[in-house]
Order: C-alpha cells, then structure tokens, then sequence
C-alpha cells in the first residue's frame, strides 16, 4: 500500500535545501510547558527564514512521550499551530513550510506517532531506529515500510552516542528504494558512515529525488560544500550533495543559518571556486557546535547548551530540561562566551532582540 504522498511544491523545496531546525522544548522553572516561550521559538525560526520545523526530536527531547509528562501531543500541535497562524501573518508571501515531526519506537508505536503527525498536519516524518536494537536489514526495511504508509519518510541516521545505531551502506540502499522516502538526514558523526549513506542512495535509483540534509553537527558547513561523485545502480554517472540541514545546532542563530545556506547555494549553483573565507567558517562552526553540544561528555550537555544560549537571547526563560539532573557540565558556560566573543558573526543577538517582544506576545 502506497502513503500519502508530498506535494509536488514541498517536494522541490525540499530537495532544493532548507533550514530546518530541531524544535527545542521551553519549560518553566517547575518543568511543565510553558507555551508563551514555546510558540516564541516558533515564531523566531519562521522569521527567521527557516523552511520547515523539526518537532519531537531529540532536541525536543524524547522523554516528551513518556505518560508522567504527556507532552507528546501538546507540544506537536503547539508548533503545527503556530506555525499555521504565522503563515496566515504573512499571506502569500510566505514559501512552502515543511513540518517535520519524529516518530519512534517499536512498529506499532512508530505508526501511530506517525499516523498523529499526520492528524495534526505535519508532512514528513523523521524516522528513528533505535529501538529497533539489533534487527537486520529486512526486519529494519519492513518497519520502514509500514511507516511510509502512513507518511512520507526522511531516514534518520543518528549517532550511536545519543540513542542511534550503526546502519550499512545495503540498508540504505533499500530504505532510499522505498518510493515514499522523500528524503535523508545524515547525522552518525563520522565520515565512513557518511558515505555509506551516500554510495547506497546512489545504488538505489532513486539519488535524484531523495533530498540529502546534514545532520552532522561537527561538519556542518564541509558537508554543504561538498560534492560525491559515483555511480547508479545501472554504471551511469550520478553526482551527490547535501542541500540542507535539518539540525540541532541550527535552533540556535537561526537566522545567520539561513544566510549561510543561501551564501553556500549561491557558490553551489554557480560552480565557481569555494571562498576561503567559507572554509574558516566551516571550522569556526564546529568549534561553536562544540561548545554548544558538550562532546568532551559525550555530548551529555547537548541540550542545555542550545537552552542556554537561547536562554540568553530571551527566547527561552531557562535551560530546564525535563531531567533535573541534565544542565550545563562545568566549564562549558564560559566555553560558549569564548565563541561567542570569537566568532560575533555566527550569533544573531540583535536580530532576536528586535522582535523578542512580538514573539513572546
């Protein structure tokens, strides 16, 4: 059985390349929702420029669907609906949006997420396989099948470090064959398994209508830049790249984000040589990552990081997390004031500050 399909128009936004950023999850001091800074950030990332929105993932927090906090539902439809209301805002002149929601878990719970994503108007969902512990290749293309019935899929390859699991070059070769797999984020921070994914999209048949998006936090920029030469299924010469980033590091100074991938699509279109001012900016946006993202800890300070500097900005009121155990590790506060004062470039304080206000009303 075939899914519902992505429009035509959401189809080529999509492989043209977004910003499409990891929803973090605003909480007041007592760790329940607090919607005014929740929609807030909603509102930052579409003025942003910001093409799509990625709703219940691990920025978001995965604990959300856990029943002693109920935020599954709320916190999916909270963003669809803010997301609606800004667009009516700003009528016709508003591009295609793509809301992206993720879905895991076992079959059963994978369909249903997917099938409340959908209720709730969200286009694609980003499939996690973590759960799926050490099922092979057919057990993990059948579970992806079932989900693409209900939805359009945007494979997901997460690192092993914050809950995913090795997937091979085969596996994504048959997943990128499944006709409703729209597109894949590429995120297991390593450049073997990066390639993995790209010479089996390439043997699929299909690397002309799967979008590529880096989910690679630590080469952000590189990835962007970069393209793979191979070849199909059939021998015939196919040439691969990224076109856009569906990222965590990407919640944060959304709007330099945005700036950048238009910057990178310019060069990218026109073939003309890299500036080398675009190769520092790739390595000073990993060293920002790393202060953000804390992988001195296994990047347990991940969350906090991103909720601090947007607690800074205001869009936030504090760096809660529904664990009151995860904050900052030591030393990692004073690590994001170093590339903040390195690289004022990178942050969009004075933009935030402009529209704080309108945002929170």
């Amino acid at each position: 059985m075939a899914g519902p399909l992505l429009d035509a128009v959401k189809q080529d936004a999509l492989r043209a390349g977004l910003v499409i950023p990891a929803h973090p999850l605003a909480l007041t001091a007592e760790r329940k929702l607090d919607e005014s800074h929740q929609r807030a950030l909603t509102r930052y990332y579409l003025a942003s420029g910001a093409g799509g929105l990625a709703v219940a993932v691990h920025t978001t927090q995965f604990a959300i669907r856990e029943p002693r906090f109920g935020l599954h539902g709320p916190v999916l439809e909270m963003a669809a609906e803010t997301a609606r209301e800004w667009r009516l805002a700003v009528a016709g002149d508003a591009p295609p949006l793509i809301l992206v929601a993720g879905v895991l878990g076992t079959t059963d719970q994978a369909i249903a997420e997917a099938a409340l994503a959908r209720e709730l108007g969200y286009h694609v969902a980003l499939l996690q396989l973590g759960a799926l512990g050490a099922a092979g290749d057919d057990e993990l293309v059948a579970h992806c099948e079932r989900v693409a019935d209900v939805m359009p899929l945007f494979g997901f390859y997460l690192q092993p470090a914050v809950g995913g699991r090795r997937l091979g070059r085969e596996f994504w070769r048959r997943f990128a064959a499944i006709p409703n797999v729209v597109a894949i984020k590429v995120a297991p921070f390593d450049r073997y398994a990066t390639l993995d994914v790209l010479l089996g999209v390439a043997a699929s048949g299909r690397g002309s209508e799967v979008a590529l998006y880096t989910g690679n936090d630590d080469a952000i920029v590189a990835d962007l830049l970069a393209r793979f030469h191979t070849s199909d299924q059939d021998g015939k010469p196919i040439s691969l790249h990224f076109t856009g980033g569906l990222l965590g590091h990407w919640a944060v100074w959304t709007s330099k984000a945005v700036r950048l991938l238009g910057r990178i699509h310019e060069v990218m279109e026109t073939q003309r040589a890299v500036p080398l001012d675009l190769l520092e900016l790739a390595t000073q946006t990993t060293d920002a990552n790393a202060a953000i993202f804390d992988p001195a800890h296994g990047f347990a300070g991940c969350i906090p990081g991103i909720h601090e500097v947007l607690r800074r900005q205001g869009l936030l009121a504090g760096r809660w997390t529904l664990d009151p155990n995860e904050d900052l590790w030591p030393g990692q506060s004073a690590e994001i004031d170093r590339v903040c004062d390195a690289y004022p470039h990178l942050v969009d304080d004075e933009f935030v500050a402009a529209h704080l206000d309108e945002w929170l009303r």
